[in-house]
């Protein structure tokens, strides 16, 4: 089995998958410390890995039924992420794949994204890996992207946000709106209550190509909340919680219609966190004869995602990987 560990950003993860793409386990472990600043702390969130890094690589190969005995190749996200986090998950995959003589995947984070739909999530035909070639849409809190994944090994970039992520968005809005951190889940329930035709938020819909843009969308729901005032906008808070996400969901919907037409591809795949948002599941699974959405764990940082990944990765043999590196950012092609 392949045992691999996620530490990019505030998620403790490890994973055992079998090398056809079984998932044996998956532990999440959110550290649950960042919502009292608003957002993620990389020192803290590094400090917090070193706690967690062991206890859930242990819980995952309890969970699994599984030894050390058991794994022959050992896979971690090298990057993007936070640099400290980073350290933390390539550390201890070093030493785990040293100490035992095995050898080590260094895995692209996004292409981990990817992956997640190469899974085999059970028996059903709906649950098979999905091959290539398809269309892929990544949506997390730090990328936003469209990709033409042609192979298992990589994907070319077709559009990307030309500021910020859709999950940034959601989170910075959620936070105008007096919601707390992360704000995705908030946001959502309280738009559940409104009205998602209330205000007329942007949804760059004169933008031409692939490219995404969210930083105005967030500049207008600020000057709306202001215009408002404090007693009207915490009165009328789900309207518009309902028709900022509403916003978001179609600017992520109308670029993946645009792709799919431009590409001819009729097979389309859904990773990172803002895949767990309902109304954007919902709006995206009618845009394609096949959809694939990952359950809601595979969507936001997991370590079964990276596993699947290294299943493609060229491993490297002891001492070779002791001079691997992290990479803090990065959207590349692979």
């Amino acid at each position: 089995m392949i045992l691999a560990i996620e530490t990019s950003c505030d998620d403790t993860c490890a994973a055992l998958v079998t090398h056809d793409g079984e998932i044996r386990a998956n532990v999440i472990s959110s550290q649950g410390v960042h919502d009292r600043y608003g957002g993620v702390v990389p020192e803290v969130a590094g400090r917090r890995h070193l706690e967690l890094a062991t206890p859930v690589i242990d819980d995952a190969l309890a969970r699994a039924g599984a030894t050390l005995d058991d794994v022959d190749l050992v896979a971690v996200t090298a990057g993007p992420g936070l640099v400290g986090a980073l350290l933390v998950g390539v550390a201890t995959a070093k030493g785990l794949a040293a100490a035992r003589g095995l050898p080590l995947a260094a895995v692209d984070h996004l292409q981990g994204h990817v992956a997640a739909n190469f899974l085999r999530l059970g028996p059903e035909p709906g649950q098979a890996p999905l091959e290539p070639p398809f269309l892929c849409l990544i949506a997390s809190g730090g990328h936003t992207f469209l990709a033409r994944v042609d192979d298992h090994r990589g994907f070319s970039v077709l559009g990307a946000t030309l500021d910020d992520a859709a999950g940034e968005a959601i989170d910075k809005g959620a936070r105008l709106l007096g919601l707390p951190f992360p704000g995705g889940p908030h946001l959502e329930r309280l738009a559940a209550e409104g009205d998602p035709g209330a205000f007329a938020f942007p949804t760059s819909r004169n933008l031409r190509g692939l490219d995404f843009s969210f930083a105005g969308l967030k500049t207008a729901l600020l000057y709306k909340v202001r215009d408002l005032g404090d007693d009207e906008a915490q009165a009328r808070r789900a309207d518009l919680a309902a028709s900022y996400q509403h916003a978001i969901v179609e600017q992520l919907a109308v670029r993946v219609a645009r792709a799919l037409q431009d590409t001819g591809l009729d097979r389309l795949a859904v990773g990172g966190g803002v895949a767990a948002n309902g109304p954007l599941r919902e709006r995206l699974g009618a845009l394609a004869p096949v959809v694939r959405i990952p359950p809601r764990e595979l969507c936001t940082d997991n370590a079964a995602m990276i596993a699947s990944a290294a299943r493609y990765v060229d491993p490297v043999a002891f001492p070779g990987y002791l001079g691997l590196e992290v990479h803090a950012t990065g959207q590349r092609a692979l």
